[in-house]
Order: structure tokens, then sequence, then C-alpha cells
């Protein structure tokens, strides 16, 4: 069992599992006192911790020993139109099992999905990390419209533009030989970007377009083939 814990984790350290950790160790795990798990929160690497009180909805845990010392994640930001409920469910999900850093929700002229639920992507990416042995967490952020994420975007962290319309190298090609270690993916809606749109982004020194090869990807599909690529190519998987 791992959770992911909001809290200082040292040697002795005392931590208070939420209502809803509680509620799973107690009723779905069928932990009890004694019963030991690996806690962790991004920053202070891996623990091994005893589940030393419990009650009607509270367990108390106390940090032992420190499994894995922290390990960063490589610098790779997902910024996507949001999809709909289960689709994105899923992009939260294997978006966090790949190693991205950075969940971007971005909002384009042909998004139809009009309200994003960034407290559930967040469930979703914590469950993720839970499972697939992950010592971080992706930060998800609020979304914003492509207009200002353009006009607000560090210079120096280049982005790779799915641009399924219009004349751009593979993705691994456009990779290979780059020395930039800060990279973003940017997945347009449904139906892709418009015009104007693909020639905003082509107009900016930092923006790479790409292709994703000769077939016409769902939303979700193009992103994680992008993320893989970008994994097997300059990422962690090498």
């Amino acid at each position: 069992m791992r959770l992911y814990i909001e809290q200082p984790l040292v040697h002795g350290a005392r931590v208070e599992a939420t209502e809803g950790q509680a509620h799973y160790l107690l009723h779905v795990m069928r932990a009890h006192v004694g019963d030991r798990l690996s806690l962790f929160n991004g920053g202070d690497g891996e623990w091994l911790a005893r589940l030393a009180e419990t009650g009607k909805h509270r367990c108390v845990l106390i940090c032992e020993t420190q499994t894995r010392p922290q390990q960063n994640t490589p610098d790779l930001w997902l910024c996507f139109a949001p999809i709909k409920k289960t689709p994105a469910d899923y992009l939260a999900q294997k978006a966090t099992e790949l190693g991205v850093s950075v969940l971007q929700p971005v909002i384009t002229r042909r998004t139809i999905v009009a309200r994003v639920n960034t407290q559930r992507m967040s469930a979703n990416a914590i469950e993720a990390a839970e499972q697939s042995d992950r010592l971080t967490v992706p930060e998800v952020r609020h979304p914003r419209s492509l207009e200002k994420l353009l006009a607000e975007w560090p210079q120096e962290r280049r982005i790779l533009f799915a641009d399924e319309a219009g004349e751009a190298s593979p993705i691994a090609q456009a990779l290979l030989g780059s020395s930039c270690s800060s990279w973003a993916v940017l997945i347009g809606p449904e139906g892709g970007f418009d015009a104007h749109e693909r020639e905003q982004m082509r107009s900016h020194s930092y923006v790479t377009p790409v292709s994703l090869g000769p077939r016409i990807l769902r939303a979700d599909t193009a992103a994680l083939a992008a993320v893989s690529i970008w994994q097997t190519t300059a990422g962690d998987w090498r």
C-alpha cells in the first residue's frame, strides 16, 4: 500500500491520514494497528510507516524508515484542451504514469468542454502516482486561454505543438539533437486548432510544430503518444 501525504515526512513523524484515506485503509484494505505501508509527499522521498492508532474516521501513522530518497521526474508539461469526463480521467491517470510534471488545461476556440474539474483531475493524478510507484504528483493548474498561455509563456521552455493540419517534422526527429531540457507538449481539442490559432503558435520562436503520424488521433491518444515519444527521446526512458 502507498499513500500520498501532504505533510513533512521524517523519522518519527506522526502523520494523520485524511478521512478518505482512513476509510480506504480501514474499510477497503482492512488494515490494523501494526500494519505497515509506504508514504510519499513529493519532496521527502518514500517512507515506511506503521499504523499506530485508529478510530472511527481516523488513522495515525508513524514514519519509521526512508526506503527511497527523493527522485524528480523529467521536466515536461502537458498542455491540452479539456475533453469529456471519462477521457479526461484517463488522460490525467496515464499522463501521471508516463511522468509529466504539470497538467495544464488550455481553452481554445474549438474547446467544447465548458467546465474543468481540477479537483477531480488532481485526485486522479494522486491515485495514479500511488499505484505507479512515482514519488511526485503532477501539478494541476487552472485552465487558461491559449492566448494568455502564449503571452505569458516562459520562453526558455520549448513547446511541441501537435499540428495535424500543416507541414511538420515527426516529433522524434524534431527532438533529435536538441539541448533543451524544459519542454511542453501542446494538444488541441476535438476538431483541432483553427487557422488563426495555428498561425499564432507558429509565429513564436519557442514553438516547434510536430507531426504524430499519418492518422488522425483522438485528443487523449495524441497527448499520450506525444508524451511517450518525448520520454523515449529526451526523457527518462532513454
